[in-house]
């Protein structure tokens, strides 16, 4: 049974017959797009001098931004609780991880209680115009699983999902995700519960 919540829908049941309808709030799991957006994500490292792959590992986190106001807004549309496959071109999908925290600028962001940008990062200008909107937007992650370039998940040939976006949904890629659960021996299905 589906209700209208304010401005949105949940399959919720009370009474004697409750047990019989479908678990409250997991309707959306299944239905990409229902109720809210739940799916499966697409990020892209564009590895340069505000951000690498090995400081993303070494310290738990997904940033874009530098400037570019369409790359801040990518990553502001991430939301704890969301999956991501990391992209790194040239080399193939790194990882699959799960967001912790909305993404904030960089200058807000503790790391084991201590301010991110006081830490040493491969990245040489990570921390450039912190103090401005052109900063770096991270987002704090846990790796679900993930493998170092040399071990990247080659892409070539395989007609799987890339772009040079930020962020982009994986819902309607069923051959990129079953890649995907394949070569990280993740299930996105359990994740997303």
């Amino acid at each position: 049974m589906l209700w209208k919540l304010g401005k949105t829908l949940t399959n919720v049941s009370s009474g004697h017959y409750a047990e019989k309808f479908r678990p409250h709030d997991k309707l959306h799991l299944e239905l990409s797009g229902f109720d809210y957006q739940s799916g499966v994500y697409y990020y892209n490292i564009g590895q340069g001098p505000h951000r690498t792959w090995t400081d993303f590992l070494k310290y738990n986190y997904i940033s874009a931004g530098g400037g570019q106001k369409q790359w801040r807004q990518a990553m502001l549309q991430f939301k704890k609780d969301d999956i991501f496959a990391a992209y790194l071109k040239g080399a193939g999908y790194v990882g699959i991880g799960r967001i912790l925290a909305a993404a904030k600028p960089m200058r807000d962001i503790k790391f084991n209680g201590k301010p991110m940008a006081s830490f040493r990062f491969d990245a040489p200008k990570i921390a450039e115009h912190i103090d401005t909107d052109s900063c770096e937007y991270v987002a704090l992650v846990e790796w679900i699983s993930a493998v170092p370039t040399q071990d990247a998940k080659s892409v070539r040939g395989k007609g799987l999902y890339t772009t040079t976006h930020v962020r982009a949904s994986l819902d309607n890629q069923a051959k990129t995700k079953a890649f995907l659960e394949q070569a990280f021996g993740a299930s996105f299905a359990t994740l997303a519960r």
